[in-house]
């Protein structure tokens, strides 16, 4: 950010008093301009143990398997984001089941939230950043074609509870540490 949106002067990075962190701050209105994390929600269709999964046709990483999602909209909840991203992506209408799982990405200022849900129908076809969409097998997912490090993980998760047939919310987060990325559970939580 280099100018206010409401007066158009500079900005400059300071920490505003009340405060503790470095905001970008108007030199002309005082106006605080607030940067915060930007939310992912999306789903975990399922249809008789099936996984459905979108074959992305947009960067980043066109041609690599993820699960229906995408950044939340204004006005919206994590649930509707997680439905209309289904049905934009898929095609798909689903009935959202629960919240699965809550990843932190600090390094990329994101916050993905994924949903256990049921696909109502097998009408679903690729949406317009889709190449292909198909329902796959725990056995069959495309494991090495993923495209994101959260999709990994939250599948991950959901094959293991899927075999246990018990399913409880998992959180935690993805950390760079140099030029590699490891998950940490979040404190609290049974590994």
């Amino acid at each position: 950010m280099k100018y206010c949106n409401q007066c158009g002067a500079e900005l400059v990075i300071e920490i505003p008093p009340a405060d503790n962190r470095p905001r970008h701050v108007c030199t002309r209105c005082r106006t605080v301009h607030y940067q915060n994390p930007r939310i992912v929600a999306g789903c975990i269709p399922v249809w008789q143990g099936g996984i459905l999964l979108c074959k992305r046709s947009i960067e980043p990483r066109a041609g690599l398997w993820t699960l229906p999602a995408g950044f939340m909209e204004l006005g919206e909840t994590t649930v509707q984001t997680a439905a209309r991203e289904t049905l934009e992506e898929a095609h798909a209408r689903v009935e959202i089941v629960e919240l699965y799982t809550v990843i932190n990405l600090p390094h990329i200022n994101q916050v993905y939230m994924m949903y256990r849900s049921r696909l109502l129908d097998l009408d679903f076809s690729p949406g317009d950043e889709s190449e292909a969409v198909a329902l796959f097998a725990p056995r069959e997912i495309p494991w090495g074609h993923l495209a994101f490090p959260t999709i990994r993980h939250t599948l991950d998760f959901f094959v293991e509870d899927q075999r246990a047939s018990t399913f409880r919310l998992r959180t935690g987060t993805i950390v760079k540490e140099g030029q590699a990325y490891c998950f940490r559970i979040d404190p609290g939580q049974p590994a």
